[in-house]
């Protein structure tokens, strides 16, 4: 079937299965959406009917509603409508409107308030304007990053809906072959860490899992886009992991050449990698680096981003399904579950995951409808990774803080703006408020306060207990006095010759921004600490420190170099980590419900792949494997 008649049978298809009360305006593909408008004046007969859910059900595509776009009430007076609608007391914060969708969006306090008992006022909204209402609740801190993107969304909504217009035709274009072969080229991150990259065909489509950069070694940055496998023209889809540089670092330069296919991951993720990659501009701009994008393609890289929530099945191809399901590594962080063909084959990328409850976040997903191979990290994959439990480290931790600060010294901990950040604001504010620690200042600088402020206003994502504390008993630890933002030079220099203290500053492995400043200041001082709670890439200065070096070289803003000696105490807690450990890699395969029947091996130093894959071959009888970098696995 050609593929205007494939779209076409699509169209008869649902239309054919409406009941004649729903008037059907016209139906378009919306990237993995099916959308249809509908003239109808009576609302509560769209809304009753179950026509539309079992007609998603029955085509196992995603089929939606909308009113047409001439239906609707214009945003001015919806706005004022709404606001007269709604008791004062919901804090109404902002509305806003996405014409694409045809939704409007409350922003207030008290998203309760907006819905109204038994989701009256909703219902009213939908009646009356023919929006459909969604309400959010208002962050209790602002971000930029969050504004930006609105911002951007709503001037060119056009330019997005002709977007997703385009995705929608490529996703739902007839699939040419009946035979399923599924290949997997590792692009980056086999048998390293940096440069996550995995190329997924089948006879009709291709797709990238995470598209990162390689903070560690500079020259070896890129993924290998060079090989014969990949084309930019053929790709169907990008899905991201989660948003830390090394699995998104590079999406943007797709764009940079041609791409304008789609981005699929979670919201947070989304709000998160465009702050991490507009900061990796300014800073190869204040290195003289080469930029390998512009600002101009992270914004074409969001206009063309489909957020997605965990558990949502969402076609991306003629033949592949994505779902995705928490990671428990950072906010946002997903597993991906890529299914194949007509329930033919299943496939899961954990990425980067932590299958242990954190106080930020819930741990990994085990439960999935079907999995033939698993693609599983090895981070902390070796024999030798026999991680200190979490309460252990956390006693370490008070420790190295209350020996520090009472001989006068201040503690220095390099942290990724993203994730560890966040979980050691929440555990340092509980060490001062039952009074573990000494009540000293709390210094936060980089980017952790705008990734910390994404982090309030998605508090969907967060672990149920710190969920409880901020929505219902007004407990918001990220608020708390404790904490000093640090925005200005003239303030690090203040810090600097102050009093004992307690620095978060990144970036994490040492490779610049402020932790780096501090670190030159800090480093002879005897009496201070540097204390790591993430993984140090090989590489970096932090890995380098680590192993022992006692001395660095330090290069000013004016481009001079300075020989700086180690001589504060370094320390190493790899209980706050994100990832797993190698006992919880164990664990997690042993419930993973399925059981998958390949399991294969990335992102890990080479030992830690091969001796992961070996203990897994030994102990679960699976067919295992560690490929190297520019192999191919064939899957089916």
């Amino acid at each position: 079937m050609s593929f205007e008649g494939e779209l076409e049978r699509i169209k008869s298809e649902i239309i054919a299965n409406l009941p004649p009360e729903i008037i059907v305006k016209k139906i378009e593909f919306e990237g993995p959406e099916i959308a249809v408008y509908s003239e109808n004046d009576d609302v509560e007969a769209v809304e009753n009917s179950t026509v539309l859910k079992d007609l998603a059900k029955t085509m196992r595509k995603r089929v939606v509603f909308r009113w047409n776009v001439d239906k609707r009430k214009d945003p001015a007076e919806t706005e004022d409508y709404i606001r007269n609608l709604v008791n004062k007391d919901a804090e109404i914060e902002e509305i806003l409107f996405d014409h694409t969708r045809g939704e409007v969006i409350i922003e207030s306090g008290k998203p309760g308030l907006v819905i109204g008992k038994k989701g009256i006022n909703l219902k009213e909204i939908r009646t009356n304007t023919y929006w459909q209402p969604k309400t959010i609740r208002t962050p209790p801190l602002p971000s930029r990053t969050i504004q930006l993107i609105r911002g951007m969304l709503t001037k060119e909504r056009q330019t997005q809906k002709d977007i997703l217009l385009q995705i929608g035709k490529r996703i739902h274009r007839p699939a040419l072959f009946n035979n399923l072969n599924i290949r997997l080229t590792a692009l980056g991150g086999f048998r390293e860490v940096g440069r996550s990259c995995i190329l997924m065909q089948t006879r009709d489509s291709s797709v990238l899992l995470d598209v990162g950069l390689n903070v560690g070694n500079p020259n070896d940055k890129f993924p290998y886009f060079e090989v014969p496998e990949f084309s930019l023209r053929d790709l169907d889809a990008v899905i991201i992991s989660h948003s830390h540089l090394d699995h998104c670092g590079l999406v943007p330069f797709l764009y940079k050449y041609g791409y304008r296919g789609p981005v699929y991951c979670t919201l947070p993720t989304r709000n998160l990698a465009t702050m991490l990659q507009l900061d990796f501009i300014q800073i190869c701009e204040k290195e003289g680096s080469p930029l390998p994008y512009s600002k101009r393609d992270v914004k074409t890289t969001v206009l063309h981003t489909i957020p997605l929530s965990w558990g949502k099945v969402t076609d991306i191809a003629p033949d592949i399904k994505l779902t995705l399901h928490n990671s428990g590594h950072i906010l946002g962080s997903s597993m991906v579950h890529l299914h194949f063909g007509k329930g033919d084959y299943n496939f899961v990328y954990t990425g980067d995951f932590k299958f242990q409850k954190t106080r930020l976040l819930e741990k990994a997903a085990v439960k999935f409808p079907r999995v033939e191979s698993l693609l599983i990290e090895a981070t902390y994959g070796g024999p030798q990774d026999r991680i200190a439990s979490r309460q252990e480290s956390e006693k370490e931790f008070k420790q190295i803080l209350n020996s520090t600060l009472k001989r006068g010294g201040k503690v220095l901990i390099p942290v990724l703006a993203v994730g560890r950040a966040q979980e050691l604001l929440i555990v340092l504010e509980e060490y001062i408020e039952k009074g573990f620690i000494d009540k000293v200042p709390i210094f936060i600088d980089g980017l952790i306060s705008e990734a910390t402020a994404i982090h309030t206003a998605n508090p969907d994502f967060l672990s149920s207990d710190l969920r409880e504390k901020i929505l219902h008993q007004g407990k918001n630890p990220f608020l708390s006095d404790y904490f000093e933002t640090v925005s200005a030079q003239e303030e690090r220099l203040d810090i600097i010759q102050g009093g004992p203290c307690i620095i978060l500053a990144t970036s994490g492995m040492l490779i610049g921004g402020p932790s780096v400043q501090y670190l030159k200041a800090l480093a002879e001082d005897a009496k201070s600490a540097l204390v790591f709670v993430s993984y140090q890439v090989s590489g970096t200065l932090g890995n380098r420190i680590q192993r022992g070096f006692k001395e660095f070289n330090y290069v000013d803003p004016k481009g001079r170099t300075q020989l700086v000696k180690i001589n504060l105490k370094v320390f190493t807690l790899e209980g706050f980590s994100g990832h797993s450990s190698r006992s919880q890699i164990s664990q997690f395969l042993r419930r993973i419900q399925p059981r998958p029947k390949t399991i294969l091996v990335n992102h890990g130093e080479a030992s830690k792949c091969v001796s992961l894959s070996t203990m897994i071959h030994k102990k679960l009888r699976k067919q295992t494997k560690s490929p190297l970098n520019l192999e191919t696995v064939l899957l089916k």
